[in-house]
C-alpha cells in the first residue's frame, strides 16, 4: 500500500452557519468563493455573527484530504507551518489524532484561521487569515520531507507562492513520487493561471477540479474541460456536484454517478473526494472504484457541518468500501 504526503495551509476552521445570505452582501464577500482576510476582516465577521454557535475543527484543504486518507487505514504525513500558540497545538494534536505524521514548522506568528460561512443550500464561503500557514516558503521544503511518501497532494490554495510550488513539486519528481494537485477555488485559478498551466504540465500527474474551478482553467464546460486538463496529466478529474465526477486517463473515460446525501453543509466534500480516490489509487485499485470511493466519502461529509467525520460513519465507509471491492 502507498504512502501519502500532503501539504497546504494549516488552518483551523471556524464554521458558522448562516440564517441569511444578506451577511455576504454587508460583508462585500462573493458566494461560494475563497477570500484571504486580514485580523481586521476576521474581527468584524465575527462580531457581526456573534449570535451563532461557531464549531471548530482542523482544517485547510489538504489538511482535511490526508486526514480522511489516513482515517481510511493508508499512513500519511503532512506539511505546513502553525504558530506556536493554542491553535497551532490544537491543529497539531488533531493530526496525532488522526493518525497523521505531522511535519509542522513553527512560527512566531498567529496560526491560520478559516472562518466558514455556511448558506442555508449548504453552498460555503471561506475567509481565510492565512497567519503562519502562509509563512511556509521554499526554503522551508527538503528532500528529506518526502522520503518514505510515494504520492505528493498539494491544494491549490497555495499556488499564490509560486517558488513554494515549484520547488516542492521538484523534490517530490525527483524522489519519485506521484503529484496530486486539487486546484481549490475558481478565483484562485483565475490568478495564477499561467503559472498553473506551466506546473501541471511539468510535473502533476493528478488534477482534481470542480466544474467552476474547470471552467476558470480551461474555459470550457465539464466534459470538454476534462479532455483538455487530461492533455497536460495523467489522470484528470472533474467533479460536477450532484451530477457525480468524471475521469480521464489517457483514452479511457470514467463517468462516476453520484451518491444520493442529505447535504447540510459541501465544506471539505472536494477535500474528501480526493481522499477517498487518493485512497483507491494509494491500495492500487482500478480508476472507477478510486472514483466510488471518493464519490462515497464525499457523500458523507456533506452530510455533517464541517470537513470531519465520525469514527461511526467513518466504519460505514469502510464497510461500503469493502463491498465495493468484493462485487
Amino acid at each position: 500500500m502507498k504512502k501519502v504526503l500532503g501539504m497546504g495551509n494549516a488552518l483551523t476552521d471556524i464554521l458558522l452557519q448562516l440564517n441569511s445570505d444578506n451577511i455576504l452582501n454587508i460583508l462585500n464577500l462573493p458566494k461560494g468563493s475563497m477570500q484571504l482576510i486580514d485580523l481586521t476582516k476576521k474581527d468584524e465577521i465575527m462580531n457581526l455573527l456573534s449570535n451563532i454557535s461557531p464549531i471548530m475543527a482542523a482544517g485547510g484543504s489538504a489538511s482535511n484530504t490526508i486526514n480522511g486518507i489516513s482515517c481510511l487505514g493508508v499512513k500519511t504525513g503532512f506539511i505546513g507551518k502553525v504558530g506556536d500558540d493554542e491553535i497551532g497545538n490544537f491543529f497539531k494534536a488533531d493530526m496525532l489524532n488522526n493518525g497523521v505524521k505531522p511535519q509542522l514548522l513553527i512560527s512566531t506568528t498567529n496560526s491560520g484561521l478559516c472562518t466558514v460561512l455556511v448558506s442555508k443550500d449548504s453552498e460555503r464561503t471561506l475567509c481565510t487569515y492565512l497567519g503562519a500557514a502562509c509563512e511556509l516558503s521554499s526554503e522551508d521544503i527538503n528532500p528529506e520531507m518526502f522520503q518514505g511518501y510515494d504520492i505528493f497532494h498539494i491544494e491549490g490554495y497555495l499556488v499564490q507562492n509560486h517558488d513554494l510550488i515549484r520547488n516542492a513539486v521538484v523534490q517530490a519528481k525527483k524522489a519519485g513520487l506521484i503529484v496530486s494537485i486539487d486546484l481549490a477555488s475558481y478565483n484562485v485559478v483565475e490568478s495564477n493561471l499561467e503559472f498553473l498551466k506551466d506546473i501541471i504540465g511539468k510535473y502533476v500527474d493528478i488534477v482534481f477540479a470542480n466544474e467552476e474551478e474547470a471552467r476558470a482553467f480551461t474555459g470550457k464546460e465539464p466534459e470538454e474541460a476534462l479532455i483538455h486538463i487530461s492533455e497536460h496529466c495523467d489522470i484528470a478529474v472533474v467533479k460536477i456536484g450532484k451530477e457525480g465526477s468524471l475521469i480521464k486517463a489517457g483514452n479511457d473515460k470514467i463517468v462516476v454517478n453520484p451518491r444520493l446525501a442529505e447535504c447540510i453543509d459541501t465544506t471539505g466534500a472536494g477535500d474528501l473526494y480526493a481522499a477517498g480516490f487518493l485512497y483507491g489509487l494509494a491500495c492500487d485499485y482500478p480508476l472507477e472504484i478510486c472514483g466510488k470511493i471518493g464519490s462515497l466519502v464525499s457523500s458523507k461529509v456533506v452530510e455533517v457541518v464541517g470537513a470531519k467525520i465520525s469514527d461511526d460513519v467513518w466504519n460505514e465507509i469502510k464497510e461500503e468500501i469493502s463491498n465495493l471491492i468484493n462485487k
